[in-house]
């Protein structure tokens, strides 16, 4: 169901056709938020005609469709916005593996969490300087544009991860330490 809120976002921002919305979702979406592909995308986009969330509103060459919100779908986003669930519901792979760490080696567990540590620091780097080179170019008064809030969200939850992986792999060390010192028998 979120794929259907996350066009009509992507739409609010901007009319756009199937192929811009599927490059919309590799190029923003699909790696921090929300995966759909191109054999998604186009058929919730005819639901989304079918219920007059949005509308076809240019047709060009080889039968490329430009879609725009309506004022319905707008309304409809905004009541998804404003209503979330009572229990988020997630599924994310990274996350189950976490929690089946301890079923490895330590050596394992460390060779799962130094990418992480090394990972999260470079997705840091390279989310600072995009923010960085906006903001030196940005116009007063958009500090709190959307796009900025959600790059603050991933700047917080990367350096979360980096630090969580580096705390992570100093208890491995420490435990394993311990385990070294004890005297056998």
């Amino acid at each position: 169901m979120s794929l259907r809120y996350a066009l009509l976002g992507l739409l609010a921002d901007e009319p756009a056709s199937g192929y811009d919305l599927t490059r919309k979702f590799e190029r923003a979406l699909q790696r921090y938020a929300w995966h759909a592909q191109h054999s998604q995308i186009y058929p919730e986009l005819g639901k989304l005609a079918a219920d007059g969330l949005v509308e076809v509103i240019a047709e060009g060459a080889r039968g490329r469709r430009t879609y725009a919100i309506t004022e319905q779908g707008r309304t409809e986003l905004r009541s998804w916005m404003l209503n979330p669930p009572d229990v988020f519901v997630v599924r994310h792979e990274f996350v189950l593996r976490l929690f089946l760490l301890s079923t490895l080696d330590p050596e394992d567990a460390r060779a799962v969490l130094r990418p992480v540590a090394q990972e999260s620091a470079r997705e840091l780097a390279t989310l600072r300087e995009s923010l960085d080179r906006a903001e030196a170019t940005a116009p007063p008064g958009t500090e709190l544009a959307l796009g900025r809030l959600v790059a603050e969200y991933g700047l917080r939850s990367f350096q979360t991860m980096h630090d969580w992986a580096l705390w992570a792999l100093d208890r491995i060390d420490q435990v394993e330490a311990a385990k070294a010192a004890r005297p056998a028998g």
